[in-house]
Formats: C-alpha cells, sequence, structure tokens
C-alpha cells in the first residue's frame, strides 16, 4: 500500500541534508564562477599583449636626398664643423672640451640638447644614447 511513512521521514531527511549540503557549496561556486570569468579576461588581455608584442615595429623610410642645410645659429654651426673635423664619437661633455666651455652642468645640458637637436634635423647621428657622430651618406 505505499511506503511506510518512517522510510518516507527517512527519505526527506536525507534529501533535505542533501540540499543542504548543496545550498551551503553555492557562495563556493559562485566564487568560482567569478574566478573563472576574472581569469578569461586575464587570458584575453594576454593574448591581446602578445599579439602586440609580437607585431613588427612600423618602419620609417631612410631620407633619400641630401641633408637638410644647417641651422642659421652660429652654436650650431661651431658644431657641425667640430664634427667635421672629429675622428669618431663624441659625448657632450667631448664637445664641450673641443668648443673651449667650461665643463659645468649647465653647458654639458645646453650642448646635449643642441646636439639631440641636430640629430632631430638629420644633421647628425646617435648610434648609442649619448653618442653623437657625424651623419654619413
Amino acid at each position: 500500500m505505499g511506503i511506510p511513512t518512517t522510510r518516507l521521514l527517512k527519505r526527506i531527511r536525507r534529501t533535505r541534508a542533501r540540499a543542504q549540503h548543496h545550498r551551503g557549496t553555492t557562495p563556493q561556486i559562485d566564487e568560482l564562477i567569478a574566478r573563472l570569468g576574472e581569469l578569461d579576461d586575464e587570458i584575453e588581455n594576454l593574448a591581446v599583449t602578445r599579439k602586440v608584442l609580437l607585431a613588427p615595429p612600423p618602419t620609417t623610410p631612410e631620407p633619400t636626398g641630401p641633408p637638410p642645410a644647417p641651422s642659421a645659429s652660429p652654436a650650431c654651426q661651431q658644431i657641425l664643423d667640430a664634427f667635421a673635423d672629429a675622428a669618431g664619437l663624441m659625448r657632450a661633455d667631448d664637445l664641450c672640451e673641443r668648443l673651449d666651455l667650461a665643463l659645468t652642468p649647465k653647458n654639458i645640458e645646453s650642448t646635449r640638447h643642441k646636439l639631440k637637436r641636430l640629430v632631430n634635423l638629420g644633421m647628425l647621428a646617435e648610434p648609442e644614447p649619448g653618442l653623437f657622430t657625424q651623419r654619413r651618406p
């Protein structure tokens, strides 16, 4: 005639206990789902970073014409003349010595600034940071 009441009560208790157990793990499941979302975002960001790092750098065309005309500044012309007479690379302090300027931080920085400007104008080259030379055709 059906399931006895005591067996039914035991089954209800077991089912309630299992349900309670699963309810207790729900915060853990929600936490894991949130963490998986964070990991997916990180994977996507890393994939984009890898793609950017593996992309070839943009190429800048080499100047094909003659170098621009020297600057009208007498100081720049002195620097270009010093490089024309020099053999090899020079630093800003080397150039200060060659131009008979006092080796003060102000003079060295001013000279370095002028050297950088001449590099940007294409009149000098900077093969290594801080080392300058005359641009060769």
